[in-house]
């Protein structure tokens, strides 16, 4: 299998070397030559197989210069640090509701299921490829990435890993899980900006030839653990099949039923994955997008207006605070019959005028989409507790709400499977005021306490512990200094 760059057709690589560079020189994003196809037979098959199993099943077909007892390794090693053994679970609401718990990993939230798989799949990529430099590993933040990375890649041999984070844009509890973060290769950083200005300082860091070049001097090569990483991006798309398995095996639905996603994103990488499962043969009946009030895909998706010049909120749902979705340029790439000449426009008109205008009915009709505001997100942690006995954090209560919204629209009576990306207890206070009704101001931690007396979910050891660590990363930049931080962390 080999890959192919969104802004350059011509620019065609491993599937290793798609992930030790994480993004092309030119700054366009790999995706695979074709994809591969997961027939009935196949799904029969994984049936009997653990999650691990998926999931290296999947990715053999992607990185055939891996052996599959290669990959299982690798994923094995990476989710024996799970709390649960199903690794991600679907618990059952109702005849039509059912939900993807993909919180059960070591940061309790949905990018533990790439990002502790990442490190293996980068050092023997590098490997593979005969790379012997050192790695600096750049992450811009909304919140769930930058500890996952953090935590996946602390003390990995010849890795460097830094974080940039909205200083003012992520939840209590994710700053701290951030910037308690222990490790001997690892730095934090706050910026004065939103993610979308940590996400395109990063990008200009990696098509920076200057930055490189300083770089290459100390043997060290950039590489990134966003999703714009094919090797963040393929193991995603694990847990769309292996849901779908899981409903045949327990009866839920038959071989062959089409079945409804709903998917709370704000970079598009989440819910691109399932694209890409359902190109593999999955059958889907629809992706549901859902935003939160930094509606930007949602308005997309309705008008085929992608226009960045609005105002941007601070929400309850941090994760999904952007207006800049990196992983939307590969569905662009796709709608387009793989244009690279017209992504280069339509991603130049974007950079120049803030927008582009895309004919909208290109795009495969799998999607449909919807917002929630604040209210409409508390009311749904609200209703969800109420109805079901189950409490969902702040970004999937946003999909419950699209999820509501959407029954009501279309009375679809498909078999819905919604992602729940955290765990609760990284957002307390919300949660709990949503839970109890009240309007109370506390902090993380009183809010935690208190909610573990409201819900059925005990508080994680992680996050409980966090109150006694000590604050190790306390840089706060302006954006323009990113290049200049990366090169002083660089030199330690």
């Amino acid at each position: 299998m080999k890959y192919i760059s969104t802004r350059n057709k011509n620019k065609i690589v491993s599937g290793a070397q798609a992930i030790a560079m994480g993004i092309s020189d030119e700054g366009g994003l790999f995706v695979p030559e074709f994809f591969p196809q997961i027939t009935k037979a196949d799904r029969d098959k994984m049936a009997a197989m653990s999650y691990a199993e998926r999931t290296a099943f999947v990715l053999s077909k992607y990185l055939d210069e891996f052996t599959y007892d290669e990959i299982l390794g690798m994923v094995n090693k990476a989710y024996s640090r799970f709390d649960s053994d199903e690794v991600a679970p679907v618990v059952k609401l109702d005849d039509n509701l059912f939900v993807l718990e993909l919180f059960h990993g070591p940061t309790y939230a949905f990018k533990d299921l790439a990002l502790t798989l990442l490190p293996y799949l980068l050092t023997a990529s590098k490997a593979k490829i005969g790379d012997g430099s050192s790695t600096l590993i750049l992450v811009a933040t909304s919140g769930d990435t930058g500890k996952a990375a953090l935590e996946g890649f602390k003390d990995v041999d010849k890795t460097k890993i830094m974080v940039f984070y909205p200083s003012d844009g992520v939840s209590d509890m994710q700053k701290l899980q951030m910037i308690t973060q222990e490790g001997s290769n690892v730095e934090v950083v706050g910026i004065k900006g939103n993610f979308d200005d940590a996400q395109t300082a990063v990008k200009r860091v990696f098509t920076d030839p200057e930055v490189k070049e300083e770089l290459k001097k100390r043997n060290i090569e950039l590489s990134s653990a966003n999703s714009i990483n094919w090797g963040r991006l393929a193991p995603q798309i694990a847990y769309y099949i292996s849901s779908y398995i899981d409903l045949v095996s327990s009866d839920e639905i038959k071989g062959g039923d089409k079945i409804n996603f709903v998917v709370p994103t704000g970079n598009f990488g989440d819910i691109l994955a399932g694209y890409y499962a359902y190109k593999m043969g999955l059958p889907i009946n629809k992706l549901i997008i859902a935003s939160n009030k930094n509606k930007i895909l949602s308005d997309f998706f309705h008008e085929g207006v992608y226009d960045v010049k609005r105002d941007f909120y601070k929400t309850a749902s941090p994760s999904m605070d952007i207006l800049i979705s990196s992983n939307l340029e590969r569905l662009i790439f796709e709608a387009t019959d793989r244009n690279d000449a017209e992504v280069n426009k339509l991603y130049s008109d974007l950079k120049e005028n803030k927008k582009f205008i895309f004919d909208i009915s290109k795009i495969d009709g799998v999607f449909a989409s919807g917002w929630a505001d604040e209210e409409e997100t508390a009311d749904a942690i609200f209703e969800t507790a109420e109805e079901y006995g189950y409490t969902t954090d702040t970004h999937t209560a946003v999909a419950m709400s699209v999820y509501y919204d959407y029954i009501d629209e279309t009375q679809d009576k498909t078999a819905t499977v919604v992602l729940s990306t955290a765990n609760p207890y990284k957002f307390p206070l919300f949660v709990y005021n949503s839970v109890t009704g009240k309007n109370k101001k506390l902090d993380a931690f009183k809010a935690s306490e208190l909610l573990e007396t409201e819900i059925e979910i005990d508080r994680p050891e992680g996050l409980k512990n966090l109150k006694d660590k000590k604050v190790l990363h306390d840089k706060v930049v302006e954006k323009s200094e990113i290049e200049k931080e990366v090169l002083n962390f660089a030199e330690k």
